[in-house]
Parts: structure tokens; C-alpha cells; sequence
């Protein structure tokens, strides 16, 4: 059962309550398990896997496991591509346990996908340039010592019901399709890239995929060798700030 209501652009839930008042906040997006919201004060980010909800000890269950892969994650990418995440339980309006995912609300940052990279002087460029190739080179590394890493690409989804199909494990085929042909670090949703002067690239997304093992193999070493791929449009952007596909 659903207990959002919309309201214009806020949705109303009390799960909401220990952030908000009026237990309204503004739906800024969604990705691939996830609903993200904001505070009316534009402070915080608020995620909620409103899939994984239950009793307490399965919320509790959850949100340690959640809280679990994104401390490994950060320690993959190091503090200065990652921020801080909070984690809390709270009970929705039927009675389920909640977990909610607290970040700061990041301002003057736009989605990496989102910038146009052309107008970034040669200086910004070589510095971006320099982050992302770190990060793609760190989380390779990981994934040689644990079998998966963090997802640098993202996935934007307009509610539950476009997030049930595609989190199918037939659609498999599909999301690597997507990753080869469409999707790459530049065009990522997930690395959000602050304005001028500081240009830091910050990963907002720390997600572990909940497919079964062998499908979970399958994708993160198909990731691992779209990272390479990386690499090279990386040194691409490096020299004339020019996507894949965009002359």
C-alpha cells in the first residue's frame, strides 16, 4: 500500500514527521530503488526505500546493511568524493518501519550529465578530469578486491511502478544495453559536480544492487569493463570538454 499523497510537487507522509513538521517534502527525483526528497529549508536530502519498509527488526536489518555499503563505498572513493549520510527509522501511516537516508543538500552542484562541460576553462576541465579518472580507477580497484562497486552512472525513474519493471531480473539485458550504448560516466546522474571555483565531483548514490549473485556478477563485471571505456572518454573530455556524441 502507498501512503504518499501528492500535493503539487510535495508529497505528505509521516514518515516524514521526525524531519518535517508538516510531514510534507518535495520529491526532487528517484533512481533505481529509491524516492528522494528535500526539506522545505533546502538543509537535507531525504531517501526513502519505501520497498524495503517492515517490522522493526527487518527495517533495522536494512538500514544496517544499507549503512554498511555506503561506509565501504566512502572508503573507496575517499572523503572528498563522497558526503555524509545519516541513517534513521521511522513508521509511515500504515504502521511499517521505515528506513530514511539523510545527506546534506549539496547547493551549487548540478548532476555531472547535466553540465555542459565545454564551458569549464582548461584549468577546470584538467581538474575534473583528474577527480573522475581517480574515482573510476578507485572503484575498479574495489571491485577486483570485493566483487562489486559503487554505482557512478545512476538510473532516474518516475515513481515505484516504473522501478518494479525495471528492477526485474529479465530486464537484465536492457540496463546493459543502456550501460554500453547510453550511459557513461559523463552522463552521470549519481556524481554531482559543484560550480566554479571549487569543481569537486561528489558521489550521491550509495547503493548496493540487490539482484541474485549470478546476475549481480554478470552486471558489476560488465561495470568493470564499461570503466575502462571510461577512461578513455575521460582523456577525451580532458582535451576538448566534448562528450561522445555530441559534435
Amino acid at each position: 500500500m502507498q501512503t504518499l499523497i501528492e500535493h503539487s510537487a510535495t508529497y505528505y507522509d509521516e514518515v516524514f514527521a521526525p524531519l518535517d513538521r508538516d510531514h510534507h517534502l518535495e520529491r526532487i527525483g528517484g533512481g533505481f530503488e529509491t524516492e528522494v526528497y528535500c526539506t522545505d529549508d533546502k538543509r537535507y536530502v531525504v531517501k526513502l526505500k519505501s520497498d524495503l519498509g517492515g517490522d522493526l527488526d527487518a527495517a533495522r536489518a536494512c538500514i544496517r546493511r544499507i549503512r554498511d555499503t555506503a561506509e565501504q563505498f566512502t572508503r573507496c572513493l575517499g572523503e572528498a568524493h563522497s558526503i555524509p549520510n545519516t541513517y534513521i527509522l521511522a513508521r509511515d501511516g500504515v504502521g511499517r518501519v521505515q528506513g530514511l537516508v539523510i545527506q546534506p543538500f549539496i547547493r551549487h552542484a548540478h548532476p555531472l550529465g547535466e553540465v555542459d562541460l565545454t564551458t569549464l576553462g582548461p584549468d577546470e576541465r584538467e581538474h575534473v578530469a583528474a577527480q573522475l579518472s581517480e574515482i573510476v580507477w578507485r572503484s575498479l580497484a574495489f571491485y577486483r578486491s570485493s566483487g562489486y562497486m559503487p554505482d557512478l552512472y545512476g538510473m532516474i525513474s518516475t515513481g515505484h511502478d516504473e522501478r518494479a519493471r525495471r528492477s526485474r531480473p529479465h530486464t537484465l539485458p536492457r540496463h546493459l544495453w543502456d550501460f554500453v550504448m547510453r550511459r557513461n560516466i559523463l552522463r552521470s546522474c549519481n556524481l554531482l559536480l559543484t560550480n566554479s571555483p571549487e569543481c569537486r565531483v561528489v558521489l550521491v548514490d550509495y547503493d548496493l544492487v540487490r539482484w541474485n549473485v549470478l546476475i549481480r556478477r554478470i552486471y558489476f563485471a560488465v561495470r568493470w569493463v564499461l570503466g575502462w571505456r571510461d577512461q578513455l572518454l575521460i582523456r577525451r573530455m580532458r582535451r576538448t570538454g566534448v562528450r561522445k556524441g555530441e559534435q
